[in-house]
């Protein structure tokens, strides 16, 4: 697929690069042509000059045919304003914003542009949105028997206890991100819309639980 990044900063040339690896087209865009520097000679992807949010140079990096846009500049309003041209002048569906001020993430969720605050594993969560299908590992024991890894859920899963995904899906929540901070979730935690669900599991029961996951949870439970 085709996709397009705003903002060519370590984070940004690290989802080209990875993007790119991956087999998919990519375009990047910035202001500053020097900023391009950050990608490798290797690189075979766009490099887009201009603003991001602007029509004529969206349209220059393929956002007609793109399938997904990451607007991870240093900028929170041109950030949400890109993300919201992507999505609403464009079309686009997989949109993601990145965002230096968690406590506007709120504010931004509500506009319907899926957020992610400057934290360590950045990169990983804009990758999420990008490209939902699969598991991003965050770590794994020495053995490579346990890992811990964000998982995508089924929508539905909103307004169910973190333990009743336990007990579904045989995994440890072991951290929710909300709003870009993280908290150690407990039995009578409700998963909310926009939660980034860190489980810590067998790596050989990993496609088993991925699959609770990605079904809506058992009524009446």
């Amino acid at each position: 697929m085709h996709v397009v990044i705003m903002g060519c900063g370590r984070v940004g040339s690290t989802l080209a690069r990875f993007l790119e690896r991956g087999g998919h087209s990519v375009a990047v865009i910035d202001q500053e042509a020097t900023a391009f520097r950050r990608l490798s000679t290797e690189f075979a992807g766009e490099r887009v000059t201009g603003v991001g949010f602007d029509r004529d140079t969206l349209i220059e990096a393929g956002i007609e045919r793109a399938e997904a846009f990451a607007a991870v500049s240093s900028g929170d309003n041109s950030n949400i304003i890109a993300a919201r041209v992507a999505r609403e002048t464009f079309g686009v569906e997989n949109v993601v914003a990145r965002i230096y001020d968690p406590a506007r993430a709120e504010v931004y969720q509500k506009l319907g542009i899926p957020t992610v605050a400057t934290v360590r594993w950045t990169a990983d969560q804009v990758l999420r949105r990008l490209l939902p299908e699969g598991m991003l590992s965050e770590w794994r024991d020495p053995s490579g028997k346990v890992v811990l890894a964000e998982l995508a859920y089924d929508p539905a899963w909103v307004g169910h206890k973190v333990s009743q995904l336990e007990e579904e899906s045989g995994a440890r929540v072991a951290l929710i991100t909300r709003f870009g901070e993280g908290t150690v979730p407990v039995r009578g935690t409700i998963v909310q819309d926009g939660d980034l669900v860190h489980v810590t599991m067998a790596w050989d029961q990993r496609e088993d639980i991925e699959r609770v996951f990605a079904t809506a949870p058992t009524e009446g439970h």
